[in-house]
């Protein structure tokens, strides 16, 4: 594609929105809108893997929380809606930058399916043909990246920036609370949570995303300031309070630190890491008393760990929603209204997600549709684990068991964080194939 192209679109663009202001007064704003928004189409365009780290960077820090507080919108979907319209248009603009892909096997696939099949069966009562139609967009977008040939540099600058999420959010969630915009904590059950710019569940997702990127890096080449990188991401972890994710992320380390043989990574650099790993449940134990401020020491020192924070109050719910068509489902999107908004179990939980995903798809799709999704998910793993070394399969096997075990206690399919999940497993994927093809695009 030539890149005069899209200079040349972004002016006419600009040109076209004044001419359109000019000429229709009444819809002056919009019009003018148009020259900014399309110049920015035209930017991405011709800097795709660019535009996707600001745009991966962007959502990470959860706008649809602060932009949403600070616009006092009274309900966030429409900032989710447009973070997820964004992702979609860099993803057809990568597909036009770097062709297409067809792949077989993409969990993305489940959800038209699911979508169809609860069309025919019936979708559950409330929910709309157009709700339905919403889920199944938002739904396939975090896996979409995937139907284009990614190239070297767009893996390559996704992985990084991927990286680095974890300290953006912080450094943007420090710089709000400066301003008295949001505070960077909140306090739940008399304890602290790190939150950022966004909720603690939300940031812990970013980090643990971060944590396997780190992991597969450290495998793959030496890394000058990974064990710095990772020790960063623990404290985000401890400091957000979310135990399932802080457990994966230790039990992760420890398997692949003690487990996975790669030359770009001696024994020698691996002892310290193991070391503070057998090291911190002694510091955790004597700092209990000391930082009982911090959630999670102060759920240790109460003997609370193991709780479900009342997600045992939700759960009957799906499962009685399943029981009633246990086959095929109600229909994409049902998963978000079977609590309705307003009930005082919504109250109570403060959301009505179901935090395990394996009953939402199968209230959704039933045992057709969560079968089809499991499917899928091994069978693009599988083919993606193809031209990678022996330390990296072993690295993104274990990544694919913490996302499930972890699927099981929390939203990681519809929430944000699964934007940047899979848009680093695409990337992970993508640079495979253009390994194995010897590095012929850059």
């Amino acid at each position: 594609m030539d890149d005069l192209f899209w200079p040349a679109f972004g002016l006419a663009a600009i040109l076209a929105g004044f001419g359109l202001a000019w000429f229709a007064p009444d819809s002056f704003w919009p019009a003018l809108a148009l020259a900014p928004a399309s110049l920015l189409v035209a930017w991405a365009a011709a800097f795709p893997h660019k535009a996707t780290v600001l745009w991966l960077l962007v959502i990470a820090t959860c706008p649809e929380m602060w932009l949403a507080d600070l616009l006092r919108l009274p309900d966030p979907e429409p900032v989710i809606g447009l973070d997820k319209a964004a992702g979609l248009v860099l993803v057809l603009l990568c597909v036009l930058r770097y062709g297409p892909r067809l792949p077989l096997a993409n969990p993305a696939l489940a959800f038209p399916a699911m979508a169809a099949v609860g069309v025919l069966h019936g979708l559950w009562p409330g929910l709309t043909a157009m709700d339905s139609v919403r889920s199944l967009a938002g739904s396939v977008a975090p896996f979409a990246f995937s139907f284009a040939r990614l190239s070297t540099g767009w893996c390559r600058n996704v992985i990084r920036s991927v990286i680095v999420a974890p300290f953006v959010i912080f450094g943007f969630g420090a710089c709000l609370a400066a301003a008295g915009l949001r505070p960077l904590y909140i306090l739940e059950d008399g304890a602290l949570r790190l939150g950022a710019s966004g909720h603690p569940a939300f940031l812990a997702g970013f980090t643990l995303t971060s944590l396997y990127a780190l992991l597969l890096e450290l495998v793959r080449e030496r890394q000058r300031f990974a064990l710095v990188l990772l020790s960063g991401d623990l404290m985000i972890l401890l400091a957000t309070g979310a135990r399932a994710p802080l457990a994966l992320a230790a039990v992760l380390i420890f398997l692949v630190t003690a487990f996975v043989r790669a030359p770009a990574w001696p024994w020698a650099a691996r002892i310290p890491l193991l070391l503070a790993g057998f090291a911190a449940p002694a510091l955790a134990v004597f700092a209990a008393p000391l930082l009982g401020f911090v959630r999670l020491l102060s759920l240790a020192e109460q003997g609370d760990m193991t709780s479900l924070s009342n997600r045992n109050l939700i759960w009957p719910v799906y499962e009685a929603a399943f029981l009633r068509s246990p086959w095929f489902g109600w229909g994409t999107g049902a998963g978000k209204i079977v609590v309705p908004v307003g009930t005082p179990l919504w109250h109570l939980l403060g959301t009505n997600a179901a935090h395990n995903e394996y009953l939402r798809i199968a209230v959704e799709g039933g045992g057709f549709g969560l079968g089809l999704l499991l499917l899928l998910f091994i069978l693009w793993w599988q083919r993606g684990l193809r031209g990678m070394s022996r330390p990296e399969r072993q690295v993104m096997i274990l990544v694919l068991l913490a996302f499930g075990v972890h699927s099981a206690t929390d939203n990681t399919l519809i929430a944000t964080t699964a934007s940047l999940l899979f848009a680093w497993v695409s990337a992970v994927f993508a640079r495979a194939e253009r390994e194995a093809e010897g590095g012929l695009r850059s």
